[in-house]
């Protein structure tokens, strides 16, 4: 006959706080499909750690951790942080230092104050850099590598930049 009707129970305007952290797409391209993002209304105190890709376009101050995890930093981001992480790129500001086992990219209008370590850097034109670049290559990937190759990169200098 007539569906079940539910209690009249009165229903408050209950609202769930926004995640401080989402699981969402991000528009502009910058992020991959399911990173996690810190938008740019937001404002860490603190440590963050994690164990997934995580775009911040917010504010940062304390310490990022992702290990084997991609950080990507946009136009909005200002970070006073040390950053670890597989791979870092930066499109807004960071000031401290970066630990990179892979890629640190330093996109036009990015900007870092401090010092890296990474197997790979690249500082596209436009880009402020000031501190010192340590290139490490003993990350496990690169453990095959032949005896030559790692004699001729010993030759090349002990692998640290100085900007």
């Amino acid at each position: 006959m007539f569906p079940a009707k539910k209690p009249n129970t009165p229903q408050a305007a209950v609202r769930e706080p926004k995640a401080l952290v989402t699981n969402e797409k991000s528009t502009d391209g910058m992020a991959d499909p399911g990173s996690a993002r810190l938008g740019s209304g937001l404002h860490v105190k603190g440590d963050i750690i994690g164990t997934e890709d995580l775009l911040i376009d917010g504010s940062v101050e304390g310490r990022v951790q992702l290990g084997e995890w991609k950080l990507t930093l946009g136009p909005k981001a200002k970070l006073t942080a040390d950053i670890t992480a597989r791979d870092v790129v930066v499109y807004g500001y960071v000031k401290g230092d970066i630990h990179a086992k892979g890629l640190v990219e330093i996109r036009k209008n990015g900007s870092v104050i401090g010092n890296l370590t990474t197997a790979r850097i690249l500082i596209e034109d436009g880009a402020n850099f000031k501190g010192s670049i340590e290139i490490d290559r003993s990350a496990p990937k690169e453990s095959d590598t032949s005896v030559s190759s790692r004699a001729a990169s010993a030759s090349a200098g002990a692998g640290s930049i100085s900007v």
